[in-house]
């Protein structure tokens, strides 16, 4: 096999990879009990997977445009969705929509008062 070929093979699996853990994420979305829990399995397995998943297209397309677009992805989905992801969060912990018996502590509540103290 040349080159090219363990490449493209190379790529091809952080394809599948990437994707596998695009579907863990749509699967814990669907299947975990509370928005708080929801959201960690959305930015975790989702960040990771497309980070793979550019990897894998890099291999295989082994252009240098390329590989800075998908450079590009990477980095604004890391930058961007762990903050989206934290934001629902503090939101639905705001709102209370979360179940309040899966929390073991509540770290939050005491900053939760204060900014309601302050009208925030």
């Amino acid at each position: 096999m040349s080159t090219e070929d363990w490449l493209n093979l190379a790529g091809g699996i952080c394809i599948a990879l990437g994707s596998l853990l695009g579907l863990v994420a749509a699967v814990g979305l669907v299947r975990l009990p509370d928005s708080l829990n929801r959201m960690h399995a959305a930015s975790k397995p989702q960040s990771l997977g497309i980070v793979i998943i550019c990897i894998g297209l890099g291999l295989i397309l082994r252009e240098p445009v390329a590989w800075s677009m998908l450079a590009l992805v990477a980095v604004l989905q890391l930058l961007t969705t762990p903050t989206a992801s934290q934001m629902i969060s503090r939101s639905a912990y705001r709102t209370g929509q979360y179940r309040r018996d899966l929390q073991f502590a509540d770290e939050s509540e005491e900053d939760a008062s204060r900014s309601e103290h302050r009208g925030l």
